[in-house]
């Protein structure tokens, strides 16, 4: 029985992820610290989570041009001036 229970829900959980990475799915949050009326901290949380290709397909690929993320294009980055 618990086999087929985790089975299930394994199969359900990957279910879900194929639709999450396939369509995207944006989580936002705001987190407020005050005291006595005042701000004194203030987080704003934007999370966008979905598949390279999904992203791609909706203009988010800032990746590609990043040389952290694309090694080959390490030589095409400028080089930055020594900081004094």
């Amino acid at each position: 029985m618990t086999d087929e229970l985790a089975t299930r829900s394994g199969a359900s959980l990957a279910d879900v992820l194929e639709r999450v990475l396939d369509k995207g799915i944006v989580i936002v949050g705001d987190i407020s610290v005050n005291v006595v009326d005042v701000e004194l901290l203030t987080l704003r949380v934007r999370l966008f989570v979905a598949s390279a290709q999904t992203a791609q397909e909706m203009g988010m690929d800032w990746w590609t041009d990043d040389p952290f993320f694309s090694p080959g294009r390490r030589e095409l980055a400028p080089e930055r001036p020594p900081q004094p």
